[in-house]
């Protein structure tokens, strides 16, 4: 899990006016969990629903937070599952040829 994800979370937390436990109610998380995550302790990052919820009661950008924790999302699991085969070389071209890798993350933003 990176590390800026527990302190995106811990400010956004703070900006808010939350406690941790305050915000853990609200998730239905023990605060001890929530701690482990604002400090990168825990030892797996948060389900997606969790992550979610996070940012919802957060007002934090759901997609970025589930990158910033690991996660993939659901809706990306099945295409990577589809396709696993060809990540290798598709990784490698990238590295390889940054305009091709400029094209691909530009198109992506359009999706």
């Amino acid at each position: 899990m990176n590390q800026q994800f527990g302190q995106l979370i811990r400010q956004a937390r703070k900006d808010k006016g939350y406690s941790q436990r305050e915000l853990a109610k609200l998730l239905e998380l023990d605060f001890t969990y929530l701690s482990k995550l604002e400090n990168s302790r825990a030892d797996y990052p948060p389900k997606e629903d969790v992550i979610r919820s996070l940012a919802h009661h957060l007002a934090l950008d759901e997609e970025q937070l589930i990158f910033l924790a690991g996660r993939i999302p659901r809706q990306d699991e099945s295409l990577l599952k589809e396709h696993y085969e060809n990540m290798p070389t598709l990784f490698r071209r990238m590295r390889e040829n940054p305009e091709f890798a400029k094209q691909v993350f530009e198109a992506a933003d359009q999706e």
